[in-house]
């Protein structure tokens, strides 16, 4: 049988844990061979070795989990500091879930004593077992999709668009010419966004943006990663053969928010990696980015006015099916969202499963 625990079966212990005053009372086993299992982005299933004749007197666990970073375990020595869960017993394994202390992509240490509750309401403990590790997973496509959800919410109204844009310095283009057959190499996507982001550090792809100015229906002049412009038709990169995926929605302590989007050519490696862990969006009918055909079999692209649009192309992509040129405006840096970390205050991009 496997124990869920949800939030209202845990506590946080905020006693100091000691040990029955009654020293006739045979010692309670300790854990052993801690086995973490089922990994989430807030969840973790947890079971140990115990020696059966003691279980009947074992009416509790205490969890003492920490950040990997926090080196000092306080163990339950310090009560104004109530950072240890404590679980009624129950059969093995069980489930620890909540989003308020685990937080994605995020390494912890778990150690476990076993309890009997004592009539004056004390405990009788076990020594400590040995502590183990592990790292929270990634958000699942279910958190990612209260994440578009909340996206969809303040995407506004659509915008004509026709090309996709890519800046950066001179010598970005040089070596690319130069160095890289005259293509735009993928590179790894940053650590910028959502803390659980399934595509941060491990999707690799070409940056591009396709915001236009409302008053001229054009990329805008000012740009924060470079004066150097790379344009291409937006059907070369966007059309029928391609997917489209949702990736991420998130702010930088600003009134200004981002949607992270996919294009994925089908069937291509970044494709399948897309495919098993993002929300598909319909080309066609979507909040964010959309390519619709015309009767005469022409495509025509519309991108959402409220937020910034980042969009990963899966694939390299030749400069001589685009132009580049330098742009007239400044380059913005404090724009820039490179490893930008998200605002985790945020109400509106924000999801109960940590950051």
């Amino acid at each position: 049988m496997i124990k869920d625990l949800s939030l209202d079966a845990l506590q946080l212990c905020e006693r100091d844990g000691s040990k029955s005053q009654d020293g006739s009372m045979e010692a309670l086993p300790v854990p052993q061979n801690i086995k973490i299992s089922n990994i989430t982005c807030d969840s973790f299933k947890i079971c140990w070795d115990m020696e059966p004749s003691s279980k009947e007197r074992i009416t509790h666990y205490f969890i003492d989990l920490n950040k990997k970073e926090n080196k000092n375990s306080n163990k339950f020595k310090h009560k104004d500091v109530p950072t240890k869960l404590v679980a009624k017993a129950v059969p093995l394994p069980m489930t620890v879930r909540g989003h308020w202390f685990l937080s994605p992509r995020t390494e912890y240490t778990v150690a476990v004593q076993t309890a009997s509750k004592q009539t004056d309401g004390d405990y009788a403990i076990s020594e400590w077992s040995e502590i183990v590790e592990f790292c929270t997973g990634d958000y699942s496509t279910v958190h990612l999709n209260q994440l578009l959800e909340k996206a969809e919410v303040i995407a506004g109204r659509m915008l004509p668009l026709s090309v996709f844009y890519r800046n950066q310095n001179k010598e970005y283009f040089d070596h690319a010419r130069e160095e890289q057959g005259s293509r735009m190499l993928q590179s790894v996507k940053d650590n910028s966004g959502s803390h659980g982001s399934p595509i941060s550090g491990k999707l690799e792809g070409v940056f591009f943006s396709c915001n236009t100015e409302f008053n001229t229906g054009k990329p805008p002049q000012d740009s924060p990663y470079g004066r150097h412009r790379f344009e291409v038709k937006a059907d070369l990169l966007f059309n029928l053969d391609t997917n489209l995926y949702f990736g991420d929605f998130y702010c930088m302590y600003t009134a200004y928010h981002y949607v992270i989007l996919v294009l994925a050519p089908k069937g291509s490696a970044g494709d399948e990696f897309c495919k098993a862990r993002l929300p598909a969006l319909d080309l066609s009918n979507n909040r964010f980015l959309t390519c619709k055909q015309e009767e005469d079999g022409s495509l025509v692209f519309h991108h959402a006015q409220d937020v910034i649009l980042e969009v990963i192309y899966t694939e390299p992509v030749d400069l001589a099916i685009g132009t580049v040129a330098e742009i007239s405006g400044h380059q913005l840096m404090s724009m820039s969202t490179v490893n930008a970390k998200k605002d985790p205050s945020c109400k509106t991009c924000n999801i109960s499963v940590g950051r």
